[in-house]
Parts: C-alpha cells; structure tokens; sequence
C-alpha cells in the first residue's frame, strides 16, 4: 500500500500514519518499539501499548514500508490502514477483536484445569500419595510449555534482538521453577517413593535436590494468563465507547431517484443525494432537511435527552434518529467526512495518544526489567553467599522475577484514557489528546465568548407589551404576520415569536420595506406599520408614554425595542434581543464550584455585555473587543498569572482558543473553531464545558491513582521478594492481581455521570446549530428573562 492512501497530511508538517501492532505483550514492548521507529531520520513516533497502535508522523525519505520494516527488525508485527471506509463498522472487525480474547480464554481455561491439581497436591500433605510428583510433573509439564508459549516465544524474539520486556522475566521464573524441579526429579532425590513436600513460607535452610517447584511453574503461568486474559478482555470493553460510536450509522437509506425511492447502502451514497427518513429510522448521513417537519433524537451522539425540533433548512447529523415525522433530507457529508467519523476519529487519536504522566512510566518501564534482572542475579548470589542454602536462594530469584513484572504500571494511563475518551463520547464531550488532561487540573480562569456560546447567537423574541386595552395575541398576530414577510433578523424573531403563540399567520398585502426603519402593509385590511418609532413619526403617530417607559427600559438593558401600529395608534412594543441559553446560570454555577473565574468577552457593546453577564452571574466583562483582539485578551489574562480556558463557537474565537492553555468548542459552532479546541462539546449546552473539566480531571486522578498503586506494589513487593519472604506462587498471582486491579479501577470512569441532563424547556439544537429560546408563554417581562 502506499504511502499516499495511508497519510494525512497534518497541520504541523510531515505526513503521519497510524500503524497497527501485533506481538506486544507490555509496556517494555512498546517502549522497544517507539525507540527503535524513533532513531529514523524525521520520525516522532508515540506506541500505546493499550490500543495496540503506533501514531507515527514521518518526512524526508521515510516511507510507511520502512517504518513496518523498523517495527519488524524490532521483533514484532505491524500493519498499514486499510483505506477509509463507511462510518458504518464491520461486524467482521468486531470478531477480529475478539479472536484474541478466545484464544486467550481457551489457554487459560487449559492450564487452569491442569494447575488447580499441582497446587493442591504441593500444598496438602495428605494428598501427597507415593509417586504424587510424577504425576505433578505430567500436569505441570503441559502448562510450562503450552501455557506459557506466548511468554516463552515473546522472550526468546527479544534475546535475538538483544533486549528483554516483562515477558523475559516470567519465561526466565516459570522456566527456572520447572528447570530445577526437573533437575531434582531426575538427578537428586525429589523423584524417590514417599517424597513429601511441605508448603511453607519461611525462611530456613532445606536440601534443594530434594525440592520441587512446579506448582510455582504452573501456578505462575496460568495467574498471569489470568491477568492477561481479564486485561484483554477489559481493553476491550474500554474500547466500547469507540465501537459504538461506529456501530451507530444506519445501515441502508431509501434514497429519492426519479420521483421514486430505492433502498440503497449507506457507502453508495453521494453528496447531493435525496433521502428519506421515516419516523423511528436513524437519519443516515450529515444532510439539510429539505421537506418536512420532525423532532430528532440526537442522545446517542450527543448526550442529550430531549429530542430537537427541525424543520426545512434546518441540519442534521448522521446516526441520530428520526423521532417524529418524514423527512426528505440533501446529503451534505458522507464517509469519513461525517460529523460522527470525525467525532471517532478525535477519540481514536485521543487514546492513541500519551499525557506527560505516561511518559515517565513508559521510560520507568524501559529501564526496569535489566535493572530486575540484575536484582535477580544478586539475590541468588547473596543467599549462596550467606550459606542459606540453594533452595532459599532460588526460591527468593525466582519471586524476584515474577514480583517485578511491571504490566500495572504500562496499564495505569491507557486503559484510563481509553475509558475517560470513551466515556466522554457517549456525553457529547471529544477530548482531542492526553496532554489536556493536564490543562484541566491547572485552569483557573475561564473565558466565554457571548454569542453562540452563553446565549443562543439568533434573534428571540422575548417581550410583548400591548397598549393599554389592546389584545396581546392580536399584537402579535398582526405584527408577526407583517414581519414574516421580511428577512431581518429581528423580524424573523418576532415572527417565530408570533407562530409560536398564535398558530399561523394572516396574508399580508401591499408589503413594503423601509430601508433601516421597518415594515408596513395591510394584514386583515388594517394598514400596520413595524419599526423604529422614526418610521411612527414619519405617519405622525406618537408614542404613549408607558409604551416610551418599556422601550428605554429595553433598550437601557442592551436589547432591541420594535413598536407597532395600525388604524392611526400605536398598539404596542416587542422586544427583541439574543436570548441567553436556559442553561447558561447554572454553567456558570457549576464552573464556580470547579474553582474558576468566568470572564465574559465579547464584540457586542457594554451595555448589552453587562446585562448579559449580571443574568448569568459573571462579575468581570470585556466588551467591544474586535475579533483578532480576542487573543490579546487571553494573552493578557496568561500574563497576570493565570492559566486559561475558552469557550467559544465562532471563526473569530478560533485564534483566541488556540492561545489559551485549554480551548473548548462548543460542536454547534464553526469546523474552525473545532478545529483550533483542544475540548469539543458536542451539545451547545454550556454545562457540557463543566461536565468536560470534570470529566478530564476525574481521569488525570484514576491515572494518577493507577500508577501509585503500580509503582507501590513494586517497590513494596520487590524487597519482600528478595528477602526470601515471598512464594514464587503468591508472587505471580499478586502481579496478576495488581494487573487487574488497575485496569478495573480504571473501568470506574464509565460510571461518570452529567451534573444535569437538559431541561425540556432549554432543548440543546445539538443538530442544527444553537438553540433558540423558550416559546413564549404570553406576556413576558425582560426581567423574567
């Protein structure tokens, strides 16, 4: 395959592939790796031994081929992507994952029933019949060879390549154990009738000729097996997130043709493609609803429980489901270009990366298997020396070597980010790489950009005041049916507004648009004007002054007052302004509680920033600032001290989110904008930025808990060992456990829950770009807003 299908071209220069492992069977391998792709010329490479994948950016004249040819003279397997395909997974894939884990299972389930035996006939006395250890020999021999074959061949590539991993040091224990139980079987006297062996964990001198260790062989070999199998079988589910993230496209669309539907693959179909959309059928691609009116259940992919109202214009994603009415849909994206191929995708590099805690265990593990062999070999010296006796100093050699298997430490940060990433999936939350991790636990100071990201970033309307003794729904019927001829903003508001609380609107005849004043026409054979109270002069109509109390009361508060008239008098004024987000108070709340600052940054002017801020509860605003400023602003912030993050959803936050040290997206937003964020959310809830801070930081503790309990052990156990005072057996069962014991702590994070899930009335158009604010429930003051 060449290296043109297999690379991107990424931002920083250098094309970059992600190559596939096998053969790794620890931290030590994947280590060996990374160092040996590392010495080519123009290479960075990053191997996770918990995917199994090496992300590799490469330039000059390295080609994919050789960097495969690097991985192989290092002793392993890799293999080059396939080329990109539907977002729809492969059930193929999934048995292709799982063909390990059975392996895995069948050779554990093998050396189990053979080991439980051994064990039981070394540890009580009264089973140990005459020639009992010939028959422990007969069971053990298998699991030795058979069960331990992975370890064994694993060891033997890394001596040829002049190295050793984790794998060494349980070929190089379970192989002694069964060595020297063949030596004294044979050649000493543990093979006479009526040997018998008791199970002691002192220390004290014996006649090594006269001892055997196989049940350490063989219960060594099937507790770590054990350990490898639930690791397996673990990663796996950790990687769930992931594949149900693929798992979720549909996988057939009807697709419009000639006036008649034909039911088609999703990988045929194009961009421009007309599709239909039953009610309960999942929407098949990234598209723009052409025809119809639905609501649509987005929650699989972005957390959020209360189904989106569309309609015609209106964008929707790939994998959510149609929950209401049909809909004809315009493909707009397809493939991997999909909003939910790239969401797998930023999780995928997530886990494939390393966050700077990995980093010290990764060289931790490098180094530690020479340095335990040579612990190993000074043990065995020092107990011969002291004329304990070969059987203590070998007993203490080999817990030295099993004891010291570091898995739990090349565990510790994989698993929990594969977790925390996957967790964060199904919330709507895309964490971009490790690295952020650390952002989180340092960020103090948190900067909001106001339109799109506190408020909704489209025109609502959000005040009805009639004149003394007028109607307000007739207020609103006729000025929303005269608006709805327009295409401004604020008279699109007003006329959703109006929609909303009366139903359809009138016909309107005779409209005319008066350039920056307003709108006039005849609607139910009134003659209404809409506007500035400029537009009421030019009619020389006046004002009432309760009316002239409302409208400078808006207006003081930033927001847009329009008064309408008909039949010679004013009737009434409609305020207008960007709703703030139903959800926004309570982000902020929650991000207070985080140990934040809330800043509010913003182009809009003072007035209209300040009012905002004072609703939501931020006490510092920069206002007035121009786009290309609003770094200047983060710039400032990082200056005095403070470590900063931003929220924003626009093409002009893009720079900014890039300066601060953690950027947030809100996923409603811009590709730009995305793009420059370390954090993605999905929703355009706000309260998805707390929940993302939390989250990030709840996995920088599980891995910071994981490598604790992994180098504790170590370094508690490993003395223990040498000291004559721990059982080869319970020295492997204990590393196994450790093992497991990460790998399930880290399992924890898939219990992580949202502060609070949306509210009906704050509904996340998490599909199609912000949401709009509440309907209207009749006459609603501003301050009720």
């Amino acid at each position: 395959m060449s290296s043109a299908t297999n690379a991107t071209t990424p931002a920083h220069g250098g094309d970059q592939v992600e190559l596939a492992i096998t053969g790794m069977t620890c931290a030590s391998c994947a280590a060996r790796i990374e160092k040996r792709l590392n010495k080519l010329d123009g290479v960075t490479a990053t191997v996770n031994y918990a995917t199994e994948k090496a992300k590799v950016t490469y330039g000059g004249d390295v080609t994919p081929d050789d960097l495969v040819a690097a991985v192989e003279k290092a002793g392993y397997s890799a293999r080059l992507p396939e080329p990109p395909r539907p977002q729809t997974a492969d059930v193929s894939d999934a048995e292709d994952d799982r063909e390990p884990v059975r392996a895995l299972r069948q050779r554990l389930l093998v050396s189990t029933a053979l080991t439980v035996p051994v064990i039981a006939l070394a540890m009580i006395p009264a089973l140990q019949f005459t020639y009992w250890q010939w028959l422990s020999l007969t069971l053990a021999a298998p699991v030795v060879v058979w069960g331990a074959l992975p370890f064994h061949r694993a060891a033997w590539t890394n001596l040829r390549h002049g190295s050793s991993t984790m794998d060494t040091l349980v070929s190089m224990g379970t192989l002694a154990a069964f060595g020297w139980s063949l030596y004294a079987l044979f050649l000493g006297t543990a093979g006479e009738p009526g040997m018998t062996h008791p199970f002691e964990l002192t220390i004290g001198a014996s006649d090594g000729a006269a001892n055997i260790y196989l049940e350490v062989g063989a219960g060594v070999t099937t507790a770590i097996l054990a350990g490898r199998y639930f690791e397996a079988r673990s990663k796996r589910r950790a990687g769930a997130a992931l594949r149900a993230l693929l798992e979720m496209g549909a996988k057939e669309v009807s697709v419009l043709r000639g006036g008649r539907e034909e039911r088609i693959s999703v990988d045929q179909l194009a961009v421009d493609d007309v599709f239909v959309v039953r009610p309960g059928e999942k929407i098949a691609t990234d598209g723009v609803i052409v025809e119809g009116s639905s609501a649509v259940d987005a929650s699989m992919l972005t957390g959020e429980s209360v189904p989106v109202e569309v309609g015609p214009g209106d964008a929707v994603v790939g994998a959510t489901v149609n929950a209401g009415g049909r809909l004809v849909v315009r493909a707009t994206r397809i493939g991997s270009d999909t909003q939910l191929a790239q969401m797998a995708r930023l999780v995928e590099d997530a886990q494939n990366g390393k966050a700077e805690v990995q980093r010290l265990a990764d060289r931790v593990s490098g180094i530690f298997v020479p340095i335990v062999i040579a612990l190993a070999v000074a043990t065995l010296g020092f107990w011969i020396g002291t004329g304990a006796g070969v059987s203590l100093a070998f007993t203490a050699t080999v817990a030295v070597l099993i004891i010291a298997c570091p898995c739990a430490l090349g565990l510790a940060t994989p698993t929990a980010l594969m977790v925390g990433t996957g967790r964060g999936a199904q919330l709507g939350i895309l964490i971009k790489g490790p690295e952020v991790l650390e952002s989180t636990r340092k960020v103090d100071t948190v900067v909001l950009d106001k339109t799109g990201t506190v408020t909704t970033g489209r025109m609502t309307l959000l005040d009805v005041v009639p004149a003394a003794g007028e109607d307000d729904e007739e207020l609103l019927r006729l000025a929303g049916a005269l608006e709805d001829a327009s295409e401004h903003p604020i008279a699109q508001a007003i006329a959703r507004g109006a929609t909303e609380r009366v139903g359809t609107l009138p016909p309107v005849e005779g409209f005319t648009n008066v350039e920056g004043l307003g709108v006039q026409g005849v609607v139910d054979g009134r003659s209404v004007i809409v506007g500035r109270t400029r537009l009421l002069a030019d009619w020389s109509l006046q004002l009432p002054a309760e009316l002239e109390r409302v409208k400078s009361a808006a207006e003081a508060e930033g927001r847009t007052a329009v008064v309408a008239a008909w039949d010679g008098a004013a009737r009434g004024v409609l305020v207008v302004a960007d709703a703030i987000k139903p959800t926004s108070a309570e982000a902020i709340r929650q991000l207070r509680d985080l140990g934040l600052t809330p800043v509010l940054l913003t182009g809009d002017n003072e007035t209209v920033a300040r009012s905002v801020a004072a609703q939501v509860g931020i006490d510092e605003v920069v206002a007035e600032v121009l786009p290309q400023d609003k770094v200047d602003v983060v710039k400032r912030l990082q200056a005095d001290g403070k470590v900063v993050a931003m929220v924003g959803d626009g093409v002009n936050d893009a720079a900014a989110l890039a300066q601060a040290d953690l950027g947030l997206a809100m996923g409603t937003g811009t590709d730009v904008a995305i793009e420059a964020s370390d954090l993605t959310l999905v929703r355009g809830d706000l309260r998805a930025a707390a929940d993302a801070i939390r989250l990030s930081r709840k996995t920088l503790s599980t891995i910071k808990g994981n490598l604790f309990w992994a180098f504790a052990y170590n370094i508690a156990a490993l003395p223990l060992a040498a000291a004559g005072l721990l059982n080869p057996l319970l020295a492997g069962a204990a590393m196994a456990f450790s093992s497991v014991f990460v790998v399930s702590n880290s399992l924890r994070l898939r219990r992580f829950k949202a502060l609070a899930s949306a509210q009906a009335d704050g509904g996340v158009a998490a599909v199609h770009g912000p949401e709009s604010g509440r309907p209207m429930d009749g006459a609603v003051t501003a301050n009720q807003r």
